[in-house]
């Protein structure tokens, strides 16, 4: 008998309105490929972009969604380091994961240990993964450095800090709101600028005496890039990690000559490539979590066929994340 699962189908662009519940067919798994039944899905701002038509890259009619967390229900040939009844994190740049039950590559397949609450681990598997890259890999943080973290209040922001704090450097974070100070400072900052009523590069040298930051971590983009730009100290690295406020206009690099400074644009896929790198990535992640190390709080939990309400709560920046839960 053929598998049938709800999931949330977009058929036109458009606002949450056009996240509908419909009843899909869920094929068998073919070579190299499992079976999960889903049981939480993480909600994005990508996802928004996406269903808006922002990013046109789902076809349409499509089931959006980057990553969730499930249970293997069954295996296709091939398939040797997963078994049924493991309980598996994912992200497909394919999308697809709005949904009950999918069938995926198994390659892009995490397990998750016990200790590690469903709901939570799809919230900030992506976030998680994206901080661990930058402060382990991108510019690996030592004890010792200071850490600007622009936007500390964010997902990835909150985690920046965290990890930075605990790998012994200080960490200067930025926000725009006394609201959002209190989460930074409880995410491991030892310094918060509000951004909105202070200039962050003044700030910046009368915290470090004039010395600068070793690294700026940067997902704002356009309105904050002058900022870690000019708060950086000598031999320092702007990591540029998103655009939330828009694109960098362009800059001449030479003016990095003063500062022997650079600057780099990463995006997590090569960090989490080859598989044995995803899953020493994620074992990473999954420990800090079941530890306790990281503040992994939810925003709200909404069922899977609400999607337009948790889409329209993300838009309202109400405080995240936010997962549908199957």
């Amino acid at each position: 008998m053929a598998r049938k699962s709800e999931a949330i189908v977009i058929r036109a662009y458009g606002g949450p309105e056009v996240l509908v519940a419909e009843t899909v067919p869920v094929p068998d798994p073919g070579p190299g490929q499992i079976l999960i039944r889903q049981e939480a899905v993480s909600v994005n701002f990508h996802d928004v972009y996406v269903r808006s038509g922002a990013y046109k890259t789902l076809a349409l009619p499509g089931i959006p969604g980057l990553e969730a967390v499930g249970v293997i229900e069954d295996v296709g040939e091939g398939v040797t380091d997963l078994t049924v009844g493991q309980r598996v994190a994912y992200i497909d740049k394919s999308y697809g994961a709005y949904a009950g039950a999918r069938v995926l590559d198994a390659a892009l397949a995490a397990p998750v240990p016990d200790g590690v609450e469903p709901g939570v681990a799809t919230a900030w598997f992506l976030k998680g993964l994206t901080a661990q890259a930058l402060v382990d890999e991108v510019e690996p943080v030592r004890a010792g450095m200071i850490v600007l973290a622009q936007a500390a209040a964010g997902g990835v922001g909150q985690l920046v800090a965290r990890m930075a704090s605990l790998r012994g450097a200080t960490v200067i974070g930025t926000v725009g709101s006394p609201e959002k100070a209190a989460v930074a400072k409880a995410a491991g900052c030892d310094h918060v600028i509000l951004y909105r009523e202070e200039d962050v590069a003044a700030r910046v040298a009368e915290i470090t005496g004039g010395a600068g930051v070793n690294v700026a971590f940067d997902a704002v983009g356009k309105d904050s890039f002058e900022g870690s730009l000019a708060s950086l100290a000598s031999l320092g690295h702007l990591v540029h990690y998103g655009q939330a406020s828009g694109p960098i206009p362009p800059f001449d690099l030479s003016r990095l000559g003063a500062k022997s400074a650079k600057v780099s644009r990463p995006f997590l896929w090569p960090y989490i490539q080859p598989r044995a790198k995803l899953l020493s990535a994620s074992q990473s992640l999954f420990a800090a979590m079941a530890r306790g190390d990281l503040p992994l709080s939810l925003g709200g939990r909404y069922p899977l066929a609400q999607a337009a309400a948790a889409h329209a709560a993300l838009e309202a920046r109400e405080a995240g994340p936010f997962v549908l839960d199957c």
